[in-house]
């Protein structure tokens, strides 16, 4: 370890990238990171002129700094250093250039380089020179532990809600991206990261996992756990789940903020409009039976629930069993189960369940039905008289009961083909929400013919008025931009577009459940691409990603036309559609 600057002055350097700290008026002057270049993402590292060579972090002896500072040899011979924002005016970093100075070597131009912990790791440990292949020794494990954090801190400053980890181990470099607004990307700060590096990232990671199924990470093997951690002053759990693919491992991190109790969005902030809302609230004030959302991963489901629990008034007893918990409901007895990968039962999951049934509550929500023990659960509490809230994988409102009866979950048809089990179905998708820079489609219709098209389509199955329509401005604004992320400029967050079954008024429904669900779905409702329409007619929405979401007006428009030729009796308002499975 370097020992601090106390006394020591530098004589005055080049007024225009100093190498160290400069005396003015005989005070010292700290070096400014204003001074120094920058290299944000590995792009600009292999652009970097003259190239690099080589660390030097062993020849002075500064392995320990790797996740603050390293010296690089540069293809002229000059030598840079390399370093956080906030250590390259460091005293560390001073006493480094002195000794840069001393051994002979020439300082590069400019002297310093700010680059973020993960690209710094790789440059100290020569990850990005393919045949380096010398053993580090465990006083790396500190600066991968770092750099692995500093991933996961950029996800939770821009709302990722999870963090992926893909590993090519026959390739030198690997993916790292991020769920952000419910789409898959790839930063360019974390572009191209050396394989290796990532590897050793997990290995260190996976010792602070708790709950995990192996005692080492194991990229051959389908792993899960949970750790726990500040980041930005929030308290973040990271659920851990690695897949072992062809290529190699693939680690998914979702990242959970806990103890989010102020953070619990009301319906209304969610885009529920007023009808659905009331439809909501009429389930919630009935006694017994099982309210179940469904969509797919990431559609805002438990935040939906959360929603909704909330609203309960003060003299319900409610219990939750999650995997994990997701937020603090007011209230609440809330209770985490990790249930693992390698087994079918899970004796904690069985004598919670037991308790649960001795604590004399009214509402319980039981996380998600995803297998036959969370189906058998499902059967125990809604059938003992309870009001149940739970969610299920399914593609749409239509097809939970199906779900649930399938051969996977194994949910008794009869069971649920009895009235008061299923009391309200929904399903509901997650789709960006338009800033308030989008422009009118009307104006981009003029100008290309496909939106023009577009529109037309449109119009033709969900009619509107079409002044109200407005896209997506791909420039954005000051409000939208993101740093690293052109991909989300004209979008402000997300919004619900749901679609709602209340089985206790069809009776039919019942029936076709019972009867494997043979035939045309009994039920007309208005669809979540329906209700996606109406939002765009608000100006909510851009029609390009309700197509994106659902299918093609165009497509939407010949099914129509096949379902209204089948049945009848379903050529009424286009918003609400018989449902073909």
């Amino acid at each position: 370890m370097l020992k601090r600057l106390t006394s020591w002055r530098a004589a005055p350097t080049a007024p225009s990238l100093p190498n160290v700290r400069v005396c003015e008026g005989g005070e010292l002057r700290p070096y400014a990171a204003a001074w120094a270049g920058t290299l944000p993402d590995t792009e600009a590292l292999y652009r970097l002129r003259p190239a690099m060579r080589r660390s030097l972090s062993s020849r002075f002896g500064v392995e320990a700094l790797a996740a603050r500072l390293c010296p690089v040899e540069l293809e002229d011979g000059s030598v840079a250093i390399f370093a956080l924002a906030e250590h390259v005016g460091s005293d560390q970093a001073d006493e480094l250039a002195r000794r840069i100075e001393q051994a002979g070597y020439r300082a590069a131009d400019p002297a310093r380089y700010i680059l973020n912990a993960s690209l710094l790791l790789a440059v100290s440990r020569d990850d990005f020179h393919s045949a380096s292949r010398q053993v580090k020794t465990v006083d790396s494990r500190v600066a991968l532990a770092e750099a692995f954090h500093e991933l996961v801190e950029w996800g939770v400053l821009n709302n990722a809600s999870d963090l992926h980890l893909n590993v090519s181990l026959q390739e030198p470099e690997s993916e790292v991206k991020y769920t952000v607004n419910g789409r898959y990307v790839a930063p360019e700060c974390f572009r191209r990261m050396p394989t290796r590096m990532v590897m050793e990232m997990l290995s260190v990671a996976w010792m602070d996992v708790a709950g995990g199924n192996g005692a080492v990470f194991d990229p051959g093997a389908e792993q899960q756990g949970s750790l726990s951690r500040r980041y930005a002053g929030r308290e973040v759990m990271l659920r851990w789940a690695s897949m072992a693919s062809e290529k190699g491992p693939s680690v998914c991190l979702r990242l959970l903020e806990k103890n989010r109790l102020a953070d619990i969005p009301s319906l209304e902030a969610l885009g529920y409009p007023q009808d659905q809302i009331e439809t909501l609230e009429r389930a919630l004030g009935t006694g017994g039976g099982a309210i179940v959302f469904a969509g797919t991963v990431g559609s805002g489901k438990s935040t939906t629930l959360a929603s909704l629990i909330a609203r309960l008034p003060a003299d319900r007893k409610v219990v939750t069993i999650e995997d994990p918990v997701e937020y603090t409901i007011p209230g609440a007895i809330q209770n985490s189960i990790a249930r693992r990968l390698d087994t079918d039962a899970h004796s904690a999951f069985a004598t919670k369940l037991r308790a649960l049934k001795r604590s004399a509550m009214s509402d319980v929500l039981l996380g998600e039905i995803r297998d036959r023990e969370t189906g058998l659960a499902f059967m125990d509490l809604a059938g003992s008289g309870v009001n149940l809230y739970t969610t299920v994988h399914a593609p749409s409102a239509a097809f939970i009961a199906e779900r649930l009866a399938s051969d996977f979950i194994g949910v008794s048809r009869d069971f649920l083909a009895m009235p008061g089990t299923l009391k309200l179905l929904v399903w509901q998708a997650l789709l960006p929400r338009l800033c308030d820079c989008a422009v009118p489609m009307l104006m981009e219709a003029r100008r290309a013919s496909r939106v023009a098209q577009r529109l037309e389509h449109m119009q033709a199955v969900f009619p509107g008025p079409a002044e109200r329509l407005r896209v997506r401005n791909v420039h954005g604004c000051p409000e939208c931009r993101q740093a690293n992320l052109p991909e989300f400029y004209g979008y402000r967050g997300r919004t619900v577009a749901a679609e709602m079954v209340e089985p206790c008024l069809h009776p039919k429904l019942l029936d076709w459940i019972r009867e494997r669900g043979r035939g045309q779905f009994p039920v007309e409702f208005r669809s979540a691409m329906a209700a996606a329409a109406h939002s765009a007619y608000q100006g909510v929405f851009d029609p390009r990603d309700i197509e994106e979401r659902f299918r093609p007006f165009a497509i939407e428009t010949q099914l129509r036309q096949a379902l209204q030729a089948a049945s009848p009796a379903s050529r009424g308002s286009r918003d609400f559609v018989a449902v073909n499975l």
